[in-house]
């Protein structure tokens, strides 16, 4: 199997996982935050949705400028958010399933102004700052979650949630 298609089948998997969460937020309370420094959470869960377009940004540029980035989406309904996750892991299959594995080792640099804060090889950025960046953040929004007393969906197997709604069922 290739690099590619290990990263896709890996990226399918977690989408699937992700969107699960997803479907749990509640945008009607899209400001609230556990804590004043903390993203609110309609923020947390739309940076979720879109942290997939990372793969496509990462492999398809060679840096990302945060001066010149200050686009932020707010959605108003599940579906909104859903669609755009469903729209970033699309096209994030889409570019790695085309990619050259030969470019991976190709360099790619995070700046502000002319102000570099790094600079690394494709396949890092794409593992740390799109896959495991994900991964944070998905956890982050589960604790969000959890705190609002809203079930969390099983990841890699069955939660604390599903187990104890199994054992309710099974004594009622």
């Amino acid at each position: 199997m290739s690099v590619n298609e290990q990263l896709v089948a890996e990226l399918r998997q977690e989408a699937a996982n992700t969107r699960k969460l997803l479907e749990r937020v509640p945008l009607d309370d899209a400001d609230w935050r556990p804590h004043p420094r903390s993203m609110p959470i309609g923020r947390l869960a739309t940076h979720v949705a879109e942290i997939p377009g990372w793969t496509a940004m990462t492999l398809l540029t060679d840096e990302l400028d945060l001066s010149k980035f200050n686009e932020r989406r707010k959605v108003n309904t599940t579906e909104d958010l859903l669609a755009i996750h469903d729209e970033h892991v699309a096209q994030a299959i889409s570019v790695l399933e085309n990619f050259d594995e030969s470019r991976y080792k190709d360099m790619w640099s995070l700046r502000t102004g002319g102000h570099v804060h790094l600079t690394l090889p494709k396949h890092t950025v794409l593992r740390t700052f799109a896959f495991s960046h994900l991964y944070h953040h998905r956890a982050q929004l589960g604790v969000y979650l959890r705190l609002l007393d809203i079930a969390i969906p099983g990841m890699y197997g069955p939660t604390a949630d599903e187990i104890a709604e199994r054992m309710a069922k099974a004594t009622a």
